[in-house]
């Protein structure tokens, strides 16, 4: 009886041994697997911390370093594009001109994604979207008066109108936008700085010659 106990409890022990090493074994062939995952898992806490600290899910972030150039490009482009599209806004019913027209939608295409954008920016950047810059810091803003003057007419006469204050509300717009390719320093702001100058100087081309035919 004592016998087979010793041998039960020695097969016991090699099964229990066998297991110990086959289960070491399974861990070290795996190391690099479990390496892996350490680091899947590492990353995938970084990215719920960077998740939580960029912006909200959806809007458009500036990853990378910036300045006070890059803060002031949008905290003033903001307000100058919300003037465009006011202006834009007055063409529903007073436009006439097809071209007119055309060029006011693709203004409200282009200008309200980009005033989503450098909100994200300063709400990731951690700066307010105004910091007190004045519209007559701002070149090409529209006073009251311009406003009230543009509204005021209809037809070939708004189309004028339209034209002429938006070549200089577009002028404004790519002067800072060329201020921020000079000076900024995050590449996103300068990504859409490249685009404000591409886009609102062809737009300008476009306006002198509707008022040349006008």
């Amino acid at each position: 009886m004592r016998a087979f106990t010793s041998r039960t409890t020695r097969k016991l022990a090699l099964v229990g041994a066998l297991a110990g090493a086959g289960l070491l074994l399974t861990a070290c062939g795996s190391d690099d697997g479990m390496s892996g995952m350490d680091h899947g898992g590492t990353s995938a806490t970084s990215s719920a911390t960077a998740s939580a600290s960029a912006p909200a899910a959806g809007a458009d972030s500036a990853p990378g370093a910036f300045n006070d150039a890059d803060v002031m490009f949008a905290q003033m482009m903001i307000p100058h594009h919300e003037q465009a599209l006011e202006m834009a806004k007055l063409a529903d019913g007073r436009a006439e001109d097809p071209e007119v027209k055309k060029l006011v939608a693709a203004i409200e295409q282009a200008q309200d994604p980009e005033i989503q954008k450098m909100k994200s920016w300063l709400k990731g950047w951690g700066k307010p979207e105004s910091a007190g810059h004045g519209g007559h810091a701002m070149a090409g803003m529209m006073s009251g008066q311009d406003m009230k003057d543009l509204a005021a007419t209809r037809g070939k006469a708004f189309d004028r109108k339209f034209a002429e204050l938006m070549i200089a509300h577009h002028d404004g717009a790519v002067a800072m936008a060329k201020d921020e390719q000079k000076s900024g320093g995050n590449a996103t702001a300068k990504k859409l700085a490249d685009d404000v100058v591409r886009t609102q100087s062809a737009e300008v081309d476009q306006l002198k010659k509707i008022l040349d035919r006008l």
